[in-house]
C-alpha cells in the first residue's frame, strides 16, 4: 500500500541526480539503543529515501491463512496512533512524504521518501504506522474486496496461472508454494486478529535491516533510529521455514485454456546466494538466458526463428530455496519446438561452455552496467537494502566488479554442468499447446526429444 502524496516533477527530477557510484560511502551507524542501518550521505538532492526489510514475509503464511502477510502490507497506513486512515493520509501529503508496504516471499518491506525539511514529521508517521497500526474493520473489508478482486484477475492471467503451477509442480507442500494474495477460500478467513498477530510477530528490531540515502549525517541518524523503531518488540516470533529443493525428475504441467498463445515457465534447481559458484552461475545465465537481444536463448528462438518476441531465464535464490526459471511465450503449435531449442541449447552449453568472446562480452556488460543501478537516492537505498538481506557485506559494491573479473571459461563449464540439465526440467503451459518438437514447414532443432508426458489441468 501507498500512502502520501506523489513528490511531483520537481522530485523526480532530483530523485536522479544523486551521487556516482564511485562517489559515496555506506556508513554502519548504531544507535543508542543497539539498532543498525547503512547510510549514504548524500547531500546533492534534499530528499531522504529510506528503506526497510524484515524477516518474515509470505512464507509465514499458513495453507489455510494464505495472503495473510500481503493483506497486512495492503492495510499498514490506513490509521495508525490517534490518526485515523484519512487523517494519517493527510499528514503524508501536507509534507509531500512517500511511504509503501511490500510482501516478497522472505520480507516484508517498507519505503519512506520524504524532503529533508520534513524527515521528523515524516520518520513520526513511519513509526505510528508500524508500532501502533488501527486495522478498523472498515478498512479490513475494503481491502479484503480489492484483494478479492485481485485474485479473480489472476486467474485469468496466463503469465500467473503458469508461476502457480511451477511452484505447485516444483515445490509442492512448502510456503514458496502458497499463493501470496490468498484464494477465493483463504483472504475471507484472514480476521483482524490474523494481522494484529502477523505485524506484532514480524514488525520487531532484531530481524530488521536498514538502508538509508540523503542529507543527514550519522550523528543525526543514531537518535532517529531509536525514535522510530524503538517502539517495536525487541524480538521477532518467526516460525520454522524448512530448506527446500526443486523437485528432482522432469515433469510437464499443462493449465488448458483457450489462449492462442502459450505462457511457458521452465525451470529447476537453482544456487544459493551464498555458494561461492554463484558468480559464474550469474554470468553463465547472463549468457544463456538474460543478456537481452545478446543472450544465446534470444538468439536462437527469436532472432533466427521468429518464435517468440522474448525469452529468458533467471536465478531466483530465496532464503530457503534456490531456483533457475526461465520463460517463453509463443504460438501454441510452436511451444514444442521452443522447448526443444530452449533445452538444446542448455545441453550445448553444459556440454561445450561458453566462449571466450562470450565471457569477455558479458564481463565488459555486467562490470559497466552496475553503476546504473545506483543513480538516485531511491535506486542506492533499494541496492543496499538487498545487499543486507542477501548478506554480503557492507563492502560489496567496492568487491563486486572484482568478482566478475575473476571469473574464467572453467568457472562457466563447470556450473553449467551442475546447473543446466535440460532433461530434469519442470515445465508449466498455459494455452493449448503442441508439444511436438518438430514442427511441418519449420526447420528442425538440435534437439527433437519428445517433451515429457504432460499433466493437463481444465
Amino acid at each position: 500500500m501507498i500512502r502520501g502524496a506523489p513528490f511531483g516533477a520537481f522530485l523526480f527530477a532530483v530523485l536522479f541526480l544523486a551521487t556516482p557510484l564511485s562517489a559515496f560511502e555506506i556508513q554502519r551507524v548504531v544507535s543508542p539503543g543497539g539498532i543498525e542501518a547503512w547510510l549514504v550521505e548524500e547531500h546533492t538532492v534534499p530528499v531522504i529515501v529510506m528503506e526497510v526489510a524484515w524477516e518474515g514475509g509470505t512464507a509465514t503464511d499458513t495453507a489455510e491463512k494464505a495472503g495473510t502477510a500481503n493483506m497486512a502490507a495492503s492495510l499498514l497506513g490506513e490509521g495508525a496512533g490517534d490518526l485515523p486512515s484519512q487523517a494519517f493520509s493527510a499528514r503524508l501529503d501536507d509534507i509531500a512524504a512517500q511511504l509503501s508496504f511490500s510482501v516478497d516471499n522472505d520480507y516484508f518491506n517498507a519505503s519512506l521518501k520524504t524532503l529533508a525539511e520534513a524527515r521528523d514529521e515524516a520518520f513520526s508517521l513511519f513509526a505510528l504506522a508500524i508500532a501502533e497500526p488501527h486495522f478498523d474493520e472498515d478498512a479490513i473489508e475494503r481491502i479484503r474486496a480489492q484483494l478479492g478482486v485481485v485474485v479473480a484477475r489472476n486467474r485469468q492471467s496466463p503469465d500467473w496461472l503458469a508461476a502457480d503451477a511451477w511452484y505447485r509442480a516444483a515445490l509442492s507442500g512448502h510456503p514458496y508454494a502458497l499463493n501470496r494474495h490468498g484464494t477465493p477460500e483463504t483472504v475471507p478467513r484472514i480476521s483482524r486478529d490474523d494481522l494484529t498477530r502477523y505485524t506484532g510477530n514480524v514488525l520487531a528490531r532484531d530481524n530488521l535491516k536498514i538502508a538509508i540515502v540523503g542529507p543527514m549525517s550519522a550523528e543525526e541518524l543514531g537518535p532517529l533510529l531509536d525514535r522510530t523503531f524503538g517502539g517495536l518488540p525487541a524480538n521477532a516470533v518467526l516460525p520454522e521455514i524448512p530448506a527446500v529443493e526443486v523437485a528432482p525428475g522432469a515433469q510437464t504441467v499443462v493449465v488448458e485454456r483457450d489462449f492462442p498463445q502459450s505462457v511457458v515457465i521452465f525451470g529447476t534447481q537453482g544456487m544459493a546466494r551464498d555458494d561461492p559458484d554463484f558468480i559464474p552461475a550469474f554470468m553463465m545465465n547472463h549468457i544463456l538466458g538474460s543478456g537481452s537481444f545478446s543472450s544465446r536463448l534470444m538468439e536462437e528462438v527469436r532472432e533466427k526463428r521468429g518464435l517468440a518476441y522474448s525469452v529468458g531465464t533467471s536465478l531466483s535464490p530465496l532464503k530457503k530455496a534456490a531456483m533457475m526459471f526461465g520463460q517463453v511465450a509463443t504460438r501454441n503449435e510452436r511451444v514444442g519446438q521452443s522447448l526443444a531449442i530452449i533445452r538444446g541449447e542448455m545441453r550445448r552449453m553444459a556440454e561445450e561452455g561458453v566462449s571466450a568472446e562470450e565471457l569477455d562480452d558479458a564481463k565488459t556488460y555486467l562490470t559497466g552496467s552496475y553503476p546504473l543501478r545506483f543513480t538516485s537516492n531511491s535506486s542506492i537505498a533499494n541496492q543496499l537494502i538487498g545487499i543486507q538481506t542477501e548478506d554480503l557485506g557492507i563492502d560489496y559494491v567496492e568487491r563486486r566488479n572484482g568478482l566478475i573479473e575473476e571469473v574464467t571459461q572453467e568457472d562457466i563449464a563447470r556450473v553449467a554442468r551442475r546447473l543446466l540439465r535440460a532433461d530434469d526440467l519442470i515445465v508449466a503451459i498455459v494455452g493449448r499447446p503442441n508439444l511436438s518438437p518438430v514442427v511441418e514447414g519449420l526447420p528442425e532443432t538440435g534437439d527433437m526429444k519428445p517433451a515429457a508426458e504432460p499433466t493437463r489441468q481444465h
